[in-house]
């Protein structure tokens, strides 16, 4: 396992970084601790969750995943694990948490609250915004639509102002975004700045092989004010494997959850999912552990978040590691990125 220093942090975060979303809807406690237990002894000391979780969210699941987390991490020494969580933003139909998730400072305190105690720890090393409290295009929308603007958004004066209560309390080591723009990272930057409050360590958005767009504005943002990608989905929900090529009803997420199709079930992406799992094969590469190669090689992602169902895959996500992306094999990726820009954006 490699380990890289998050910029501006003391944190120093494995390469891959275990998500955790399946536990409690997709994995049983049991099945969620063996996870655990094999990522550590394979090097994984950086573990991201969410009070949200598990996904798809429901109000009688709600929480699971941080339990789960939490029963594991009681067994831990605390101070070997880096462990990230987030509070969930407005607008998604989640009434069943606070009433309405809102990133006010009353709702980013409780919320805090809740999962340290559902984590079982005093402290979360990085605490993450969802989703933004405006509009902003995400989870498979593609255009910003400004009447969509919801009423008395939060600003991030207030939103920051929270967070460095929770700084100053010692419950929050550091803070970061999640599903972002480049105007929320510069906005969120300029405040932080302006008003002495903590500066923005990462971002948490999307980021794989049919899904590049952070590569169109966020990338330069994201440099030039010092926040590191942490990047999410990068399998796209498991069609980067190539399994539903071979088999349309395989067992994931895509088959058992119908409204999951929206951001990846475009028409430009079964063709270039069949190119770069043919590129694959024709390495003698598995079509998962490149495409995981491919996104964890990259100069601009800090730790590529990895999940599964079954310990066989995560087996063969965490050697993705071994896996080198040659200049030859960059190349032939790159020619199918140009003939199918981004399809999933």
């Amino acid at each position: 396992m490699k380990y890289r220093l998050l910029a501006g942090t003391d944190l120093n975060i494995s390469t891959l970084c275990l998500g955790t979303m399946t536990f409690g809807e997709q994995n049983s406690e049991a099945e969620a601790h063996e996870q655990l237990d094999f990522a550590q002894a394979a090097g994984i000391n950086f573990i991201d969750t969410a009070e949200m979780y598990p996904v798809p969210g429901k109000a009688e699941t709600q929480g699971l995943t941080e339990n789960y987390v939490g029963s594991w991490l009681a067994k831990q020494s605390r101070d070997k694990i880096i462990l990230a969580s987030k509070i969930s933003g407005p607008n998604r139909g989640m009434d069943w948490i606070r009433g309405g998730p809102k990133l006010n400072r009353e709702q980013i305190i409780s919320a805090c609250d809740a999962s340290l105690k559902r984590l079982r720890t005093d402290y979360l090393d990085l605490y993450q915004l969802h989703w933004p409290a405006r509009h902003v295009p995400m989870f498979g929308q593609s255009y910003y639509d400004p009447s969509q603007e919801p009423d008395n958004t939060p600003d991030f004066a207030e939103q920051l102002a929270a967070l460095n209560e929770l700084v100053t309390a010692g419950k929050v080591r550091h803070i970061g975004l999640s599903n972002e723009t480049p105007w929320g990272v510069m906005e969120a930057s300029r405040v932080a700045k302006a008003q002495s409050l903590p500066r923005i360590a990462t971002i948490q958005n999307v980021f794989n092989l049919i899904n590049r767009h952070f590569e169109n504005g966020l990338v330069e943002t994201c440099h030039r004010e010092n926040v590191s990608l942490l990047a999410y989905s990068p399998l796209a929900f498991g069609l980067l494997s190539g399994k539903y090529l071979d088999n349309p009803q395989a067992a994931g997420r895509m088959t058992r959850y119908s409204n999951f199709g929206a951001r990846y079930l475009k028409l430009a992406v079964p063709p270039a999912i069949a190119a770069y799992v043919q590129l694959a094969r024709d390495h003698d590469v598995s079509p998962a552990q490149m495409a995981l190669a491919w996104v964890s090689s990259r100069w601009y992602v800090a730790s590529n978040i990895i999940g599964a169902t079954t310990m066989a895959q995560l087996k063969e996500n965490i050697a993705s590691l071994d896996v080198l992306i040659t200049p030859e094999l960059d190349a032939a990726i790159e020619a199918i990125h140009k003939q199918n820009p981004s399809p999933a954006n």
